[in-house]
């Protein structure tokens, strides 16, 4: 399976965010011929006010029924290029809140997963910077995976990659595959990021492809915040196999489950554990 991680600078205006998507979209497409591509953390609105946050939230559909402008948008490019597509997350407005959720739709358009993000981002950075994500959007509490290319993929976003017990989670639910949209800080992600990825990816022996928003976007006090980008697929023995470019872009790999079947034979480390 050909997957295609596509790298954002998004900001708070919706539209002109999934303007950008589709014209990456397009261009991944067309050059690499992925089989499923991925969009990177709350690309749909990325800074401003508390209330611009909630207006660009999505209250996310029933099964049949027609939903807002961003889940039609993930829809529509699932159906017209014919692959699977997963809707990095955007906002989701439920039980009078909003969620960070995850959305993957099947070649045929149908929404076949759903993922609220479980480990909220509240810290202070290096540099003094504030984040506080429980201010505006609740917590999920379940592990999601689908199914795609005949393999298993599980789903997690951003923060959540801090937590080990999450991935040794999915690795038990048999995934193949992890994929991790990110808006990791510059002060977080040039110390952390690359190397938390391959540490997941050794420890469960999973591909795992990361698709992450980068440059500056503004909140809505007026501060302006740094995301760090560098996109990445890594393979199951740590290894970075594509990374985007500074800037818009994407970053293309072929995931092959034998790969993994044959590290994880050679070096069992899920029959060995002891401590959990």
């Amino acid at each position: 399976m050909r997957v295609s991680v596509v790298q954002m600078s998004p900001g708070s205006d919706k539209a002109q965010n999934i303007a950008q998507a589709g014209q990456l979209i397009e261009a991944a497409v067309a050059a690499d011929r992925p089989d499923l591509v991925a969009l990177p953390e709350i690309w749909t609105c990325l800074g401003g006010e508390r209330a611009t946050k909630f207006a660009a939230a999505e209250a996310l559909p029933a099964p049949g029924e027609k939903g807002g402008a961003a889940y039609e948008f993930l829809r529509g490019i699932a159906m017209s290029h014919g692959i699977h597509v997963h809707g990095g997350s955007i906002g989701e407005a439920a039980e009078g809140k909003l969620f960070n959720t995850t959305l993957v739709f099947n070649p045929d358009g149908r929404e076949i997963a759903r993922y609220r993000k479980i480990h909220l981002f509240d810290i202070t950075t290096p540099d003094g910077q504030g984040y506080k994500e429980s201010a505006t959007y609740g917590a999920g509490s379940d592990i999601v995976t689908f199914a795609a290319g005949g393999q298993k993929v599980g789903l997690a976003i951003c923060y959540d990659l801090r937590f080990s017990e999450m991935f040794l989670a999915l690795r038990r639910a048999g995934v193949d595959l992890i994929l991790l949209p990110a808006a990791f800080t510059l002060q977080t992600g040039k110390d952390h990021w690359e190397v938390l990825l391959r540490a997941r990816a050794i420890e469960t022996q999973t591909w795992f492809a990361a698709p992450a928003c980068t440059g500056a976007y503004r909140e809505g006090n007026g501060e302006m915040r740094f995301t760090y980008g560098q996109s990445m697929i890594v393979d199951p023995w740590g290894l970075v196999v594509a990374r985007a470019s500074d800037g818009p872009g994407f970053a293309s790999a072929v995931v092959d489950r034998a790969f993994s079947a044959r590290v994880r034979a050679n070096m069992p480390v899920l029959d060995h554990r002891r401590l959990a």
